[in-house]
């Protein structure tokens, strides 16, 4: 094949000569940010790998054309690939627009008559800009913003351009509106829709969003629709439905994408809105798979980046004889669009109109919140401005999990579903997405971590998390951080010990009952001396009762920061459970483990209890480092925590039945 001299500067990769190709295992056809993971997926699995790719750029992720227009990075720094060519695992090959699939012969042609032979085919072809029928579309200065050559353009344009209009006020539109508007260009949205984002956000959302978007010199159109775009030579304006025109001298189309299923159709494969595919992402003809923003699955289509890798590794797993399956995932946005942060998880537009889901709003200022309900469980949630809990809030969307009433008094109080906490991110659970862009999950990060990688660049490799608008790298750094085998605490030995031993005293009464008293009087018996002489019982029993004062004593120690000169924290912990084993040598030397009727078996059963679950959470503290290293429990919820509050919350019923013991006992 011949590369102009222009393509030459941009080819990275040398294009295929003419001719028919060795036979590739695997080929891919489509080198976006799926396509391209699919390579990789491939390729750890020791499958050979082909990847034609129509453009003459190298892969780069889409979603980074946004900081790319505005100026924020260089082309450099969205590229998929990190290796030269030379170095790459599989054969990449740019320049070659497919123009014909042949499945009864598994081959493939490209519009330079190379012929490229298969055996499994997968095809990645993602989607292209949607222009309506919009009289002018074809003017000098309309521009639509999707590939790398869009973003270019409009930078050129920028330069000379005064004043932009873009049409459409979807994510697409917005991001555009940002990367003009840094180039310092005057900006006008419009949507035709009665607020913007109108699949991700509701009407009092959208509305918000159009206020803080105004705020930054970006004039906002919605609930009208553009009837013409005025110019002959040149672009000068917009006519409006409403009869206003709008003076402008660049346009740019973003009224949505549409799946590039050309190909799908001539290789008569079965298509609906996109291509077909089941579970396993497999086409109607069992050797060729979709992914991406061109497979349908199951009546749906994803648009975003995140799924697109879940069926890529899906394929993998299936062509390498391993069959996975793709349950799909709710869709989801969670991004900083030009003046807010955005969040939006469920299929809002649905969710809105049916009538069994029931909606709960919170609005304060700037910040506004809203969660559907569906029978108790949460299915959908949107947000304007930060909300720390939207990745909390998304996992439990995809979880299907359930909303208490108390949750949904707190959220229409203070807009929060959970209780404030210091969760960080390597406290969340496995099934939450660290990486919204890509969809990783934290599960998938430990993963990644357990097989070696040790920095946030080998993760990024591995995983993708952080490859797409990079928000997300501080948190998987964290995670690394955090990521090391947990340490055992000081003298974690002696609080194992002494805690089971303290737990194996306190089953005592509880399983093998209490020591009886004797039928006749000895004096030389010890029983006699402990349980029936009324002065020894005094002295035992306020032994006893000082031992649970200073127990207290200990236990509060943290509120007298005088007493930290004393010790540290560690060795204070350990006298603590040395006392409860006092306090249990003393119960039995008062009572034999005899818990007695009314006020006095209450006490005894708290007493016992208290100790009880003191030794459980003396053990849970001791083995933490084991537990943690087994993922039960984290480092900001410890194991102990549950049963150290059981502790104190038995503990304190004990200074009123005490009181109530020591006066029956005098009284009577």
């Amino acid at each position: 094949m011949q590369t102009s001299a222009a393509q030459a500067t941009q080819v990275s990769f040398d294009a295929a000569p003419d001719g028919a190709q060795a036979a590739s295992q695997v080929l891919i056809i489509g080198a976006g940010p799926v396509g391209i993971r699919a390579a990789q997926d491939l390729v750890q699995r020791g499958l050979q790998v082909t990847v034609l790719s129509t453009e003459v750029v190298t892969p780069y992720n889409r979603v980074r054309l946004t900081p790319l227009l505005g100026g924020d990075v260089q082309f450099s720094d969205i590229s998929l690939l990190e290796q030269k060519d030379s170095d790459l695992p599989y054969a990449l090959h740019s320049g070659q627009r497919v123009v014909q699939v042949d499945p009864k012969a598994k081959l493939v042609t490209t519009a330079s008559g190379a012929v490229w032979p298969y055996q499994t085919l997968v095809m990645a072809t993602g989607s292209y800009a949607f222009i309506p029928g919009i009289p002018g579309r074809e003017t000098p200065g309309v521009y639509t913003f999707r590939t790398a050559d869009d973003a270019s353009a409009l930078i050129a344009r920028s330069i000379s351009s005064r004043h932009v209009a873009v049409i459409g006020g979807g994510l697409l539109g917005l991001e555009a509106a940002r990367g003009m508007r840094q180039r310092q260009c005057k900006v006008t949205v419009i949507e035709h829709e009665s607020h913007l984002m109108p699949r991700q956000l509701d009407q009092v959302a959208g509305a918000q969003l159009s206020k803080n978007i105004e705020e930054l010199d970006v004039t906002v159109r919605t609930g009208v629709a553009v009837k013409e775009i005025l110019g002959e030579d040149r672009v000068t304006g917009l006519m409006l439905s409403d009869g206003m025109r709008v003076d402008c001298d660049t346009v740019i189309i973003c009224t949505g994408v549409r799946p590039n299923i050309e190909l799908a159709r001539q290789a008569r494969l079965h298509i609906g809105a996109g291509i077909t595919v089941n579970d396993q992402m497999q086409t109607s003809d069992p050797s060729i798979y979709a992914v991406g923003e061109c497979a349908e699955h199951r009546g749906q289509l994803f648009g975003l980046v995140g799924p697109g890798y879940a069926q890529a590794q899906v394929a993998a797993d299936t062509i390498s004889g391993t069959p996975g399956t793709f349950e799909g995932t709710a869709p989801t946005t969670k991004l900083k669009v030009i003046g807010a942060e955005v969040f939006s998880v469920g299929a809002i537009e649905q969710l809105e109109v049916q009538a069994n889901v029931r909606s709960h709003v919170w609005h304060e200022g700037d910040l506004y919140r809203r969660i559907f309900i569906d029978r108790g469980k949460i299915v959908g949630a949107l947000a304007v401005g930060k909300w720390d809990q939207a990745s909390r809030v998304q996992d439990a969307v995809q979880q299907g999990a359930t909303v208490y009433p108390w949750m949904l008094y707190r959220f229409r109080k203070n807009g929060l579903i959970w209780p404030v906490t210091e969760d960080a991110a390597a406290d969340m659970p496995d099934s939450a997405t660290l990486c919204n862009c890509t969809g990783v999950t934290c599960g998938q990060i430990r993963g990644a971590m357990t097989g070696g990688c040790n920095t946030p660049s080998e993760v990024s490799a591995q995983t993708g998390a952080g490859t797409v608008c990079g928000t997300c790298v501080p948190l998987l750094a964290e995670m690394i951080d955090a990521g090391a085998k947990p340490q055992p605490m000081p003298l974690w030995k002696s609080v194992l010990g002494f805690s089971t031993l303290a737990a194996l005293i306190a089953l005592v009464p509880i399983l093998l009952g209490y020591v009886p008293l004797p039928t006749s009087y000895d004096a030389d018996s010890l029983r006699v001396w402990l349980w029936q002489d009324n002065i020894v019982k005094q002295y035992s029993g306020f032994i006893l009762l000082s031992l649970t004062v200073l127990a207290f004593g200990i236990g509060l120690r943290k509120r007298f920061r005088f007493m930290d000169r004393l010790g540290g924290f560690d060795g204070w912990r350990l006298v603590h459970i040395g006392i409860g084993l006092g306090a249990l040598a003393g119960l039995l030397a008062h009572t034999g483990f005899n818990m007695g009727s009314g006020w006095n078996l209450i006490l005894a059963v708290f007493f016992i209890g208290a100790i009880l679950i003191g030794s459980v959470a003396g053990l849970a503290t001791g083995g933490d480092h084991e537990l943690r290293a087994r993922h039960i429990g984290t480092a900001r919820k410890p194991p102990r925590k549950l049963p150290t509050w059981l502790h104190i919350l038995t503990l304190w019923p004990l200074p009123v039945l005490i009181l109530f013991h020591v006066l029956a006992s005098y009284a009577f």
